[in-house]
């Protein structure tokens, strides 16, 4: 087996040295604080010509254009958090490094969070803002036909759900979908969470418990029989975008993002999946520590000019 790389490493290490805290036994303020104090591990951003928050309609979006030159693609960017935590704060680097890489204004959605706001509040929330940065994009000297989605973890399974609802209700989708090792099944049946679920720092444990209270108000066989939380086993791909998955080798969503691979390419669509070995859950936010975290911006940003 790959081993880990050297930074993440040193993070697993101290994790297990430390008795393996658990998130999920704190209190939801708690847990949000603890993400964004990990955010120093996401190195600096490079400077931007502008960056603003709007308000699309009540739901906040953050604008970081790497330049006054008009017209940009626009990046439309789904944040992470197991739908109860993320936001700005914990993404900001990355929103500045993925603009500057890629040449495109990166728009990023707040929407709300569990436990306040329980499915379908964070899906509505990310698809009304999608429709209205699609109508309004231009005020921020963007190119409205030329939009890509890219998420990580619960804003990957955001944007790929959008994606869906997009393909049956209306006459336009993103020109790609980039989507950052998705958070797909919310049984966490799979091997890799039986392999990685307890000794990498985002356990399974963590992962499951946030799906859990996003969708704490419907049975389990609402949830198994819902495609927009159980879309590896009732959605239907057909017509998507072409999309590039993006997995990691210590995670326990890699084999729910490879799975979703193979859905893709059975349903005609165009699609990538890159797995980066000896690197763990959330590591796209570890650039101070991780080479592999630099590489996959670098990635990213390169599929966006592409699209």
């Amino acid at each position: 087996m790959q081993p880990l790389e050297q930074g993440i490493r040193s993070l697993v290490e101290q994790f297990i040295e430390s008795g393996r805290p658990c998130p999920s036994l704190l209190d939801i303020e708690q847990r949000r604080q603890g993400y964004v104090a990990s955010c120093v591990l996401a190195g600096e951003g490079p400077e931007m010509a502008e960056v603003l928050v709007d308000d699309l309609d009540g739901i906040l979006v953050k604008v970081f254009k790497p330049t006054l030159q008009a017209p940009l693609p626009i990046t439309v960017y789904f944040h992470g958090g197991c739908f109860i935590s993320g936001g700005f704060d914990t993404h900001d680097q990355q929103l500045k490094q993925i603009a500057k890489l890629s040449g495109s204004i990166v728009i990023c959605i707040q929407y709300r969070l569990a436990p306040e706001h329980v499915y379908p509040a964070a899906h509505d929330d990310v698809y009304k803002a999608v429709t209205l940065i699609k109508q309004l994009g231009g005020k921020y000297g963007a190119d409205t036909n030329r939009i890509t989605f890219v998420g990580d973890s619960a804003g990957a399974q955001l944007a790929l759900i959008t994606s869906l609802r997009l393909n049956a209700q209306q006459d336009w989708l993103p020109s790609k979908q980039i989507l950052i090792y998705p958070m797909l099944d919310p049984t966490g049946s799979s091997e890799s969470y039986r392999q990685n679920g307890d000794d990498y720092i985002i356990t399974a444990r963590m992962l499951l418990s946030g799906f859990d209270m996003y969708t704490s108000e419907l049975s389990r066989q609402e949830v198994a029989n819902n495609p927009e939380l159980s879309p590896l086993t009732c959605a239907n791909f057909t017509g998507l975008p072409p999309t590039n998955i993006i997995t990691a080798q210590f995670d326990p969503l890699r084999d729910e993002g490879e799975a979703l691979y193979e859905l893709l390419i059975a349903s005609g669509v165009e699609t990538t999946c890159q797995r980066y070995f000896g690197v763990v859950h959330g590591f796209h936010q570890l650039s101070a520590v991780s080479e592999s975290a630099k590489q996959c911006l670098r990635y990213i940003a390169e599929q966006i000019k592409q699209g």
